[in-house]
């Protein structure tokens, strides 16, 4: 069997946690935690809610939240298309107007270009040299209609960090609803949703070591009779989302979030060590840049451009897997819209890659990436490809 290649995708997904998986295992089987939830009357079904019920308080605890207050999906991809389209619904689609970002994940991007088709008016906001969306740029772009703001709390592929709660002031003020996609944000920010002026945030387990196909959606008091439902069938998570809600893939949500939160001062202090052994010799380079705040940001997420000299991410993906885009953009073979956004043409994109680091990252695994990425690059333009 050949070797795999080392693992700096985290951002496109996480490996369940070892932790994790054996919470699910306990919920599958005759002799697990079977049940339907919504089964009350017997003790299959009862206790099949009661770990729903227990990993909604560990989601909610990690970020700040009331138990009450989390509503189940399919993923941060659901969450988006709910926050979204229900503010919109709820209120008459056909009017009124939005503002997101131009560097925001396809989910939004697409989401917000149906209600745009749909008569509501959107606004791309731009970000600033360093891919930030500011509270400057929010606040000149508020109008009379405005009724939803959505922004990323984390930028998929450069990892910057938006300031969520300046913006959220200057949202509620104007006495629109802000939503923020948190997707990247779990486990690698201080979320604390007590405090932070926002009404709705979207969740997804494969971001933080837990299994696809799960998400949630916060639904703060400001949200909760603004919001119509997607999907119907039963009036499942009080209204908001029917359908037999997935115990194993709750549980394991719920140890996903409650174990990044016992692990969070020690991930981020590894991480952020991690993050300056392989970027300090990396920079040094020629030619070689860091997309993206240098400072504000998490450290998990990396996007480096490479020199004109060409660059082909064939050459590498055999022995390092990374993303050339975000996994939203690479489905469709596209040049990243965010490194558009930030001024790169379509030949310097193709000329950068995503670095992600995550838990299971190791010293040796760091070492061993700048030492093959400097060997590819000490021999081009034998081993680099001419950009496009």
């Amino acid at each position: 069997m050949n070797k795999r290649p080392l693992y700096f995708d985290y951002a496109a997904t996480t490996p369940v946690d070892e932790r994790v998986i054996q919470v699910m295992i306990e919920c599958l089987g005759f002799n697990g935690n079977f049940g339907n939830p919504a089964s009350s009357a017997h003790a299959f079904g009862q206790q099949a809610r009661q770990s729903v019920e227990q990993a909604r308080r560990q989601v909610a605890e990690l970020v700040g939240a009331q138990a009450e207050q989390i509503v189940w999906t399919s993923g941060a991809t659901e969450s988006n298309n709910l926050a979204l389209k229900g503010v919109a619904q709820a209120r008459g689609v056909g009017g009124g107007h939005i503002i997101t970002s131009q560097i925001e994940h396809k989910a939004i991007l697409d989401t917000a270009k149906q209600l745009q088709d749909a008569g509501v008016a959107v606004t791309y906001l731009a970000p600033d040299a360093e891919g930030l969306i500011t509270p400057q740029a929010v606040s000149e772009a508020m109008r009379e209609d405005t009724f939803l703001v959505s922004l990323m709390l984390v930028n998929n592929e450069l990892g910057t960090v938006n300031d969520i709660p300046a913006i959220g002031r200057i949202v509620h003020a104007r006495d629109a609803l802000f939503h923020v996609d948190a997707a990247q944000g779990a486990g690698k920010v201080a979320i604390d949703l007590a405090e932070w002026p926002v009404d709705l945030m979207s969740f997804s387990a494969h971001k933080i070591y837990g299994p696809k196909g799960i998400g949630a959606l916060y639904v703060g008091p400001r949200a909760q009779q603004r919001l119509q439902a997607q999907i119907h069938g039963g009036g499942h998570e009080g209204g908001l989302r029917s359908g037999t809600l997935a115990t194993h893939q709750i549980a394991a949500m719920g140890a996903a979030f409650a174990l990044a939160g016992q692990l969070f001062d020690e991930e981020k202090a590894m991480i952020e060590r991690l993050r300056g052994r392989l970027l300090e010799p990396l920079l040094d380079i020629p030619g070689v840049r860091l997309n993206g705040s240098p400072s504000q940001r998490i450290p998990h997420t990396l996007s480096l451009t490479f020199n004109e000299g060409g660059f082909s991410s064939v050459a590498l993906s055999a022995t390092i897997a990374f993303s050339a885009t975000s996994a939203c953009n690479s489905a469709s073979n596209a040049p990243s819209h965010v490194l558009l956004a930030l001024g790169h043409d379509a030949r310097s994109a193709s000329r950068t890659i995503r670095l992600s680091l995550g838990r299971f990252t190791t010293e040796q695994d760091i070492d061993q990436a700048v030492h093959l990425i400097k060997s590819a690059c000490a021999s081009a333009p034998a081993f680099w490809a001419t950009g496009p």
